[in-house]
């Protein structure tokens, strides 16, 4: 009898689309313990964040299926009090890689050279001359919060104004000694197929948020593809993280399952 198939997937709610209803156990991590996780070979198979593909090529990425956006994605943001060229400092989340080199690439195509702090993030708002970069759940419920008291610049949004490409936030990876990856594939791409078919179930089960705000979040914000487009994105992300200096190679190609 084959082992049990060993699945990690990022713990915030844009993940739901993906992974509700799958009929197994789930380790549910933030993206970077879950990356650290699938790298060290303690999970067969996980949704984390895209860059660790470009930053460690070696996974198999399943076919059709991220979590991505391709305007606003309302929960990836830096929270700000003045304009971003008055910026002095910004606290970065450490929970995601992607995140925190999507907004360096951002700052650096915009000539802006804040200085970047990691560091676990405040639910206290930013002050003067301080932003703040906030990803996932929490970050949604800041800025729920916050609302009509800071400013927000969304990546999502910021990211097409850039490139004219949607973002692509998380994929699902397969670790190269995984048999059988097609079938894993196969698997997950039939959940989240079921899961947009009846989005309504998955969106009555979400106990932290409304049912309007998810129905907006999941309907309005993210698209749950990896086709040609976000492809090209993702590409188009490594092409920037080598320009800047984050990854010293040039982005490997997708390998597909």
């Amino acid at each position: 009898m084959a082992p049990a198939l060993r699945i990690g997937c990022v713990k915030y709610l844009n993940a739901q689309p993906l992974i509700y209803g799958w009929p197994g156990e789930v380790v549910f991590a933030h993206p970077a313990a879950l990356c650290q996780q699938l790298s060290d070979g303690e999970l067969d198979v996980a949704l984390v964040s895209s860059f660790e593909f470009l930053r460690n090529p070696i996974y198999t990425i399943v076919d059709g299926v991220a979590v991505a956006s391709a305007g606003p994605v309302y929960s990836v943001f830096l929270a700000h009090t003045e304009p971003l060229d008055h910026t002095e400092q910004i606290v970065l989340d450490p929970a995601s890689k992607t995140s925190v080199n999507l907004l360096r690439c951002l700052l650096a195509e915009r000539h802006l050279r804040p200085r970047l702090v990691s560091t676990k993030p405040s639910r206290e708002e930013p002050t003067t001359g301080r932003a703040q970069l906030m990803i996932g759940d929490q970050a949604i419920a800041f800025r729920q919060r916050a609302a009509g008291k800071l400013r927000f610049w969304d990546l999502g949004a910021a990211w097409r104004e850039t490139t004219g490409f949607p973002f692509v936030f998380a994929i699902w990876l397969i670790r190269p000694e995984v048999r059988d990856p097609e079938e894993i594939a196969e698997r997950l791409r039939a959940v989240r197929d079921e899961n947009l078919r009846t989005i309504d179930t998955v969106i009555a089960a979400q106990p932290n948020f409304s049912a309007d705000f998810c129905s907006f979040y999941f309907r309005d914000c993210l698209r749950f593809e990896f086709a040609e487009t976000e492809k090209a994105g993702l590409l188009r992300f490594g092409v920037l993280c080598e320009k800047h200096g984050i990854l010293p190679l040039k982005p490997a190609p997708l390998r597909l399952a």
